[in-house]
């Protein structure tokens, strides 16, 4: 599918020729999902449907604003403080996520509002004291 198009023939023409040459090749004829139904066939057509198969098929995720990587983040460092090995790891967690909470309101991220304010790490570090009990 190297050659240019010759000069005069119509595109149509042209792309229908090298399919059908590919075609008599055997080009197609160990495609992976041969005889599959297209995936999301019958449901609504999604505009980023082709962004977000090449997304899951990499493995890899849908980057987020900054507000809300950072609203993930937070969920992420609370669970992380209630399973932290030590008290004091647990109140390190909390510090570090809020100066993080702290900078993001002071400066201002992109996104969705923030609706983010520190967490109150006494009562963490509490709540993670009397799950050791």
């Amino acid at each position: 599918m190297t050659e240019r198009k010759p000069v005069g023939m119509p595109f149509e023409s042209w792309i229908d020729r090298q399919i059908r040459e590919a075609e008599e090749r055997g080009a197609f004829e160990d495609l992976p999902g041969k005889g599959k139904p297209l995936p999301g066939e019958g449901r609504p057509l999604d505009e980023m449907w082709w962004i977000k198969q090449k997304v899951e098929s990499e493995g890899l995720s849908m980057p987020l604003p900054p507000t809300l990587a950072l609203r993930k983040d937070a969920e992420e460092a609370l669970a992380q403080a209630r399973g932290a090995r030590s008290e004091t790891e647990a109140r390190r967690i909390v510090e570090e996520i809020n100066e993080r909470i702290r900078k993001a309101i002071r400066t201002g991220l992109p996104g969705p509002p923030l609706n983010l304010v520190p967490f109150d790490v006494e009562r963490i570090v509490s709540e993670w004291r009397q799950a050791r009990r």
